[in-house]
């Protein structure tokens, strides 16, 4: 991919010769006339690199390379400076600015300058996705692009104390998501508090996330701190934010603001820190109710779940990965799925995405007794409904048994006596199971 210059300078003349130069790396050149002009391209095309004169009108190169620096994922920053600015030059490289270069200049001084700078972000890029990969992998299975670009995500947000707002259908990992950003914050030692937006009726809501004062309304016995409160220090998840009724979305929106929160039935304000994310799995601006104004609060860095569908590179690993899990679980040692298997279950709809298949997987390994699965358990395991729990109370019997039996070295006597049954009843359920 041709990496994307930003040039600002307001003299049209220079601007033309940096673009002639840099865009022989080669480069596509984006011209900016100050600094203004640069920030309003900045906020909807993503740069690798922006050569910025120093003396411009309005936002001159340091205010511009301040403005930069304070954005979440900020590009390389290289000044262009005349002749007698080497001490402004040096106090941009303290500000965080890569390199500089002077004015005269030729093309070889430009070409030098740009090039180390792209190189240098190109490298930072692929250890920051590789460090992702690895944050967000200790919570999710992954290996498709989509889910890399997540995980690069993840790691760029997770240590900058921003409002979050997840996307994504049902089943795809937002809380998982949710997660990996808490471990990777400053915050990843305090408190990390969820609350369902879905799971209380509308006039309870306000109470359980900012509390209420004792005798506050009819059966408020004892005084509350509520959940904002209690993640005082820490991170507050508002699942299924698309269904925040709209008293408590007008009183969120002041909390958000004011960073202050006051109790039911108070007259008193309480300074809060909490980092919110939120998780929907609506686009909040055609949810017929929701606030505009508190869909832009939250709105601040907003990363999008891809369904299973549009990610079919994950669906062998994380199928794998299940098999492995409830094999060890339901005594299946070693289950494996077989490749006609996984190909069908890479060309399934997934319209519960992750969830739907883990749950595939467990009544697979559950219903199999075999360790190489096939296909045709796949095709009635997917004819029933989720495990009832007599099958999941088999299914766990099962692993018991199977532990215990490679424990005694396959000896039924042993066997018998460690899980307190006679001989018959095991041999009868090591029959049953398939396990002999």
């Amino acid at each position: 991919m041709t990496p994307r210059v930003l040039v600002v300078d307001d003299e049209p003349g220079l601007r033309f010769t940096l673009k002639t130069i840099i865009a022989d790396l080669p480069a596509t050149v984006i011209e900016a006339v100050n600094g203004e002009a640069a920030l309003e391209i900045l906020a909807s095309v993503p740069v690798d690199l922006i050569v910025s004169d120093l003396r411009m009108p309005e936002l001159d190169g340091l205010g511009l390379l301040d403005a930069v620096r304070a954005m979440p994922d900020p590009p390389p920053f290289v000044l262009v400076t005349a002749h007698g600015s080497e001490r402004t030059a040096v106090e941009a490289m303290k500000r965080g600015a890569l390199d500089y270069f002077k004015k005269p200049f030729d093309a070889e001084d430009i070409e030098r300058v740009v090039r180390r700078a792209l190189r240098t972000d190109m490298a930072e890029r692929e250890n920051r996705r590789l460090r992702a990969g690895l944050a967000l992998g200790r919570a999710m299975v992954f290996e498709s692009e989509a889910m890399l670009q997540v995980a690069e995500w993840v790691e760029r947000i997770a240590g900058r104390d921003v409002t979050v707002l997840i996307e994504g259908e049902t089943g795809t990992g937002k809380e998982l998501v949710a997660r990996a950003i808490v471990d990777g914050s400053r915050r990843a030692s305090r408190p990390f508090v969820r609350f369902n937006c879905a799971a209380l009726p509308p006039d309870l809501v306000e109470s359980e996330l900012f509390g209420h004062v004792r005798g506050a309304f009819t059966g408020a016995a004892q005084a509350r701190k509520g959940l904002f409160r209690a993640a005082q220090g820490g991170t507050l998840l508002l699942d299924e934010i698309d269904s925040l009724a709209p008293r408590a979305q007008a009183s969120l929106l002041r909390v958000l603001q004011e960073r202050q929160v006051r109790p039911v039935g108070s007259e008193e304000s309480l300074a809060i820190d909490v980092r919110i994310i939120a998780a929907t799995g609506r686009d909040l601006q055609t949810v017929q109710g929701f606030r505009p104004d508190l869909f832009y609060r939250l709105n601040v860095v907003r990363l999008r779940l891809p369904p299973l569908r549009r990610r079919r590179a994950d669906v062998r690993p994380l199928a794998a990965h299940f098999a492995r899990r409830y094999g060890e679980q339901f005594g299946l040692a070693q289950a494996t799925l077989s490749e006609a298997l996984l190909t069908q279950l890479e060309a399934a709809p997934w319209p519960g995405n992750v969830r739907e298949l883990q749950h595939t997987i467990e009544r697979l390994v559950a219903l199999s007794t075999d360790a190489v699965i096939d296909v045709d358990p796949f095709e009635a395991a997917n004819a029933k409904a989720p495990l009832s729990l007599k099958a999941r109370v088999e299914a766990y019997e099962r692993g018991l048994i199977a532990a215990a039996y490679a424990q005694s070295g396959h000896n039924q006597s042993a066997c018998a006596r460690a899980l307190g049954i006679n001989r018959a009843t095991l041999i009868g359920k090591l029959d049953r199971f398939g396990l002999k």
